[in-house]
């Protein structure tokens, strides 16, 4: 038996592909296309595995993936590949459409072509699992319930807005076509090989190297933040239970502003890996808020533990303390992933950024 992911040398999917070799033991076929947030160097600890099958490509080849599954028939696709940046999708929307969008209808008929031809009971057993964000549904005022499965979506970004568009796409051909979907909808994740783009592990790298912490606009932004650890386990909750057609909200019941996760990771560094020149706090600067900045997301993530069982076995404050403590045993894999092009992005997206008076 295997399966097949998509976007598995990145973030969370890397997470995904090294806990299911962990849990399972069925093949992973791993499709990716290497961008700048592909990193093999994630999956260095099952290098000639026989249950990881590497595939460097992009889900808009048709052609390619349809070789796969003809070749490896796998029993379910779990679609992570995405663009998922909101600073970059404001710079270059283009290719969060081209790949969040065209990326995930072009898998998504290759799915029921392939899908369409099993039988009858491989066909009962097949499973497409997409992976979504939280930021579908848009802003939360201070008082507001959190999202739930139910809330309209209200993109507000061209990153949420293409993946709001590519849920919408696989709500469809469940409808349309009838084919076995279930959607994941997740809060922030963090945790290991994490790309220093976004905020905790860019806070960790830029505190030991004594540069600037940038806090857009007053900090004041809250989000809910899962140990992406947790987040595998509940994918797997829903590959294994989850009902056809259903959205399953996942989150981490943490709800922080963004300056309190600065100051948290501040504090833990002054205590893990003190500097001679005083706290890491010191380098905490305010920059001029992003465009379109949601004010607030959380997540009401009763309907899967009422369902599947799933609750976080991580709070924040365990989390963050392995996540930290992750990134001081692991420089030489955060020294390779800032690459040239990584230093160019963060120069594009601060220089105009003015500090904050």
């Amino acid at each position: 038996m295997s399966i097949l992911v998509t976007g598995g040398a990145g973030f969370i999917g890397g997470n995904f592909v090294l806990d299911w070799v962990e849990q399972s033991d069925e093949t992973v076929i791993n499709l990716d296309k290497l961008t700048y947030a592909g990193n093999l160097q994630t999956l260095a600890s099952i290098k000639g595995s026989a249950q990881h099958v590497f595939v460097e490509g992009d889900i808009c080849d048709r052609g390619l993936v349809d070789a796969l599954l003809a070749t490896h028939k796998p029993r379910a696709i779990v679609h992570f590949a995405a663009e998922s940046h909101v600073d970059r999708s404001i710079h270059g929307p283009g290719e969060f459409v081209r790949t969040n969008v065209e990326g995930t209808f072009a898998l998504l008929e290759a799915a029921r072509a392939y899908w369409s031809e099993l039988k009858d009971d491989e066909k009962a057993a097949f499973r497409f699992h997409h992976v979504s964000t939280d930021e579908v549904y848009g802003s939360l005022g201070p008082q507001d319930p959190p999202f739930a499965e139910t809330n309209p979506y209200e993109p507000n970004s061209p990153y949420s807005a293409s993946k709001a568009a590519s849920d919408h796409l696989v709500r469809a051909w469940h409808h349309t076509y009838g084919l076995p979907v279930t959607t994941s909808n997740c809060s922030n994740n963090y945790g290991p090989f994490h790309f220093p783009e976004k905020l905790i592990p860019l806070i960790i790298t830029n505190a030991l190297a004594g540069k600037p912490l940038p806090v857009y606009g007053d900090g004041q932004q809250v989000r809910d933040w899962l140990y992406v650890k947790d987040h595998c386990s509940a994918i797997r909750a829903i590959l294994a239970g989850g009902r056809l057609g259903e959205v399953y909200n996942v989150g981490g019941w943490n709800e922080k502003p963004n300056i309190e996760i600065v100051k948290t990771v501040c504090a833990l560094l002054d205590e893990l890996a003190p500097s001679a020149e005083g706290s890491y706090s010191r380098l905490i600067t305010y920059v001029t808020d992003r465009p379109g900045h949601d004010r607030r997301y959380a997540i009401d993530a009763r309907k899967i533990e009422r369902e599947l069982g799933w609750r976080p076995a991580e709070t924040f404050e365990t989390g963050i303390r392995k996540t930290v403590a992750w990134y001081l045993e692991n420089t030489e894999w955060v020294r390779n992933v800032q690459s040239g092009a990584y230093r160019d992005w963060v120069a594009k997206n601060y220089a105009d950024r003015a500090e904050a008076k």
